[in-house]
């Protein structure tokens, strides 16, 4: 893809995303890779990509006091952990595989956007909401490393469902998110597949696209709506990418 025209994508696409709380690695990674970027490296982006879209969203979680910190530290530390694992695996994992996993990903993520709604939370003792949460941490963190994606669509119903509402359960799970997605990047960044000036520059489009959609206030768009939009976005990827690996 050439720079500039995958730049102005960037910052268009993040800009929106960013408005309606989306996360950004989940879009880019096959946008980059169906315009001929190997996967691997596609991946290794798309991760940067979404620690900027984090690095956005946690700040305005703080002075909302939605991050619940005694379940966020020991749920991140875990991602953080099995991050590096799941990269290592990555680069070992026939590409069809990886791709297969991906598009099961992009299926559970348009779903969840579509259908999910906040039921009624369980009703559990402190150990179990702690082992209950780390354990899905660290799957986040390995499919993190191993796919480029932060978890959020199996962490988010997760920790509501053990306790957290809502708004809190966002703020958290955007708190794993991230440290998940920086210690994947790292652990793939150390393997050498990226392209740090094409990286650079995308990095630059997002950060304008999420600076100036900040200025904007979110009444002006349906988040409800994006969202759905975006679902049906990753339903057709994850169909084209199933045709592919089938043909």
């Amino acid at each position: 893809m050439n720079i500039i025209v995958a730049a102005i994508v960037v910052f268009f696409v993040f800009g929106l995303m960013s408005m309606a709380g989306l996360g950004a690695a989940t879009l880019f990674i096959p946008i980059f890779y169906y315009t001929g970027m190997p996967l691997q490296e596609a991946i290794s982006t798309g991760l940067l990509l979404n620690i900027v879209a984090l690095g956005f969203t946690v700040p305005a979680h703080v002075p909302a006091r939605t991050i619940n910190y005694r379940l966020a530290f020991p749920i991140a530390l875990m991602a953080m952990i099995l991050a590096p694992v799941g990269a290592a695996v990555s680069t070992g994992t026939d590409r069809d595989v990886l791709l297969a996993l991906f598009a099961a990903f992009l299926v559970v993520s348009a779903l969840t956007m579509l259908f999910y709604r906040p039921s009624r939370a369980w009703n559990v003792a402190r150990p179990v909401e702690i082992g209950t949460g780390t354990v899905v941490g660290g799957g986040a963190g390995f499919l993190a490393g191993l796919i480029g994606v932060g978890g959020g669509a199996f962490v988010l119903p997760v920790l509501h469902g053990i306790g957290l509402d809502p708004r809190e359960a966002s703020g958290t799970t955007a708190v794993v998110a991230l440290a998940s997605s920086v210690a994947a990047f790292i652990a793939r960044a150390s393997l050498g597949d990226l392209d740090y000036t094409f990286t650079f520059v995308m990095v630059i489009a997002a950060a304008l696209g999420a600076a100036v959609a900040s200025r904007f206030s979110i009444k002006r768009l349906s988040s409800k709506a994006l969202k759905q939009v975006v679902a049906i976005i990753l339903l057709l990827i994850a169909v084209k990418i199933v045709w592919d690996l089938l043909r």
